[in-house]
């Protein structure tokens, strides 16, 4: 009788035990499925990041080169009457955004500009004053009741992108919007004094002749959540912020700003490509005024945490197979004990010794079979549950760094757009803003899936196992008498 035949018959005849080895190696293998899916679905989260973020570019003001600027043409000391530095900053010229577009990895690009007018006719809803707003080294600037911000469509603004803003009336702003006097609205702004698409409205710039100006209101947005505002003094109410056309912003902010945007987000072909798109470009933009960057915040946040997690992932993964190990080493040497006069008489008939491990082997690949079909089965439960719980506790603790980083921007007291420009209330995104942690959530958010890749590994690491815990055990089976055994 071969030994192959033998175990089949032990696992048929001896049920009970049969049974609780299944138990024992589905459970091992449960876990360990659940670590290997944990950590392929971070590594998948991690790239997923990388790529979604690595292909784009912005041109904004070179703010270091500014504070330099300013540092070095300021005169007097400090806390005394002489001339207090002022912060200036350059616009962005469209005919270098344009040159830019040109590159071959380029696919287009979108164009921001943010600044501030008066409401005309209609209310500003007010939560606190935005009569004034602090500026660099402590000057106090002019800022309207209503944030202006232009882009190229509202399709493709950050917070419209990643669902904070949502239109529920009209239309977005297109890039066939440019030139015209169109704009978007927030609900509560649009509620508060009976405004619908269709309506007008008017604005007053605060700057340079401070004309009036009518818009038509084309759509209106819901903000899912006013988190963004601070209560600080002097700023607007999110639901204050509008949205128009690229250039009737710069048409507010006046004559000078024509053809000029606060930044610009160029879209590259391919995450690979946006190094070589970065050098092309620099040699087309004057470098001491204007900086291009490649946003990486959001890849380097979900890096660290899925970091974490593939860290956790491993440590079931090794820690259960030990455990495994051990556990099934103890059962084979009990079983070994159990069986001493069967293997007595195995050696005594001259069955060699390596075919009596080899039929302990196969009676615990058969369990082992069985118990990754088990795994294979509830595998992706355990790994979302654990998942979920390790993500909870990391987004508990970015969101704490994120709160952090907010007080220190707002501590820093830097101002957005050119020339000293009031950033435009609701429009900007401050890194470590409660927006961005909850895009942060949705992207660090892993989903585990079984793949005959994750089942090949858990089978391999499940033949280790039973190959270390027979091992284990094999030296009781090496030892042993035939004699000695059936005489006893």
């Amino acid at each position: 009788m071969n030994f192959a035949k033998r175990a089949w018959l032990n696992l048929i005849g001896r049920k009970g035990r049969s049974i609780l080895l299944v138990l024992v190696t589905s459970a091992i293998m449960l876990f360990v499925l659940a670590g290997i899916l944990l950590r392929g679905a971070a590594n998948e989260a991690t790239q997923n990041a990388k790529d979604s973020v690595g292909a784009s570019l912005t041109l904004t003001a070179n703010r270091q080169a500014a504070f330099k600027k300013m540092r070095s043409s300021s005169t007097g000391t400090p806390g005394t009457s002489g001339t207090k530095p002022k912060l200036t900053m350059s616009s962005v010229k469209l005919s270098d955004a344009k040159k830019i577009d040109k590159l071959s990895d380029v696919n287009g690009y979108t164009v921001s500009v943010s600044t501030s007018a008066n409401a005309k006719g209609f209310s500003a809803i007010s939560t606190s004053s935005s009569s004034s707003q602090g500026g660099p080294g402590g000057m106090m600037q002019s800022s309207g009741d209503i944030s202006v911000s232009g882009v190229t469509g509202t399709a493709s603004s950050s917070k419209f992108s990643d669902g904070t803003y949502k239109i529920t009336s009209g239309r977005n702003l297109t890039a066939k919007d440019a030139g015209t006097q169109n704009v978007v609205i927030e609900s509560e702004l649009a509620s508060e004094n009976n405004l619908k698409v269709g309506s007008t409205i008017k604005l007053k710039a605060t700057t340079g002749t401070k004309k009036t100006y009518t818009l038509k209101v084309v759509g209106i947005y819901k903000a899912k959540s006013s988190a963004s505002t601070t209560g600080m003094p002097g700023q607007s109410d999110p639901a204050n912020t509008v949205f128009t056309s690229y250039t009737f912003a710069n048409t507010l902010k006046g004559s000078k700003y024509k053809n000029t945007a606060d930044s610009v987000e160029f879209t590259v072909s391919a995450p690979g490509k946006v190094s070589s798109v970065k050098a092309a470009a620099k040699k087309l933009i004057n470098t001491s005024k204007f900086a291009l960057e490649s946003d990486d915040a959001n890849y380097r946040m979900v890096k660290q945490s899925m970091s974490s997690v593939t860290s956790f992932a491993n440590k079931i993964v090794w820690l259960v197979a030990i455990a495994g190990t051990i556990i099934l080493a103890l059962i084979v040497i009990l079983m070994i004990r159990e069986r001493r006069y069967e293997i007595g008489v195995l050696l005594s008939l001259g069955e060699k010794r390596w075919k009596i491990i080899a039929q302990f082997f196969t009676e615990l690949l058969v369990v082992l079979l069985i118990g990754i079909g088990v795994a294979g089965i509830g595998g992706k439960f355990v790994g979302d549950k654990l998942g979920e719980s390790v993500i909870s506790s990391q987004t508990s603790t970015f969101g704490t760094a994120a709160n952090k980083a907010t007080l220190g921007g707002m501590q820093g007291g830097k101002t957005g757009g050119p020339s000293g420009q009031a950033p435009s209330g609701g429009s900007q995104q401050m890194p470590g803003s409660s927006s961005s942690a909850k895009s942060q959530q949705t992207t660090t958010k892993v989903k585990t899936h079984v793949s005959v890749k994750y089942m090949l590994e858990l089978l391999a690491f499940g033949i280790l196992i039973i190959l270390l815990a027979i091992f284990a055990g094999a030296g009781s089976i090496m030892s042993l008498q035939p004699k000695k055994v059936l005489i006893g």
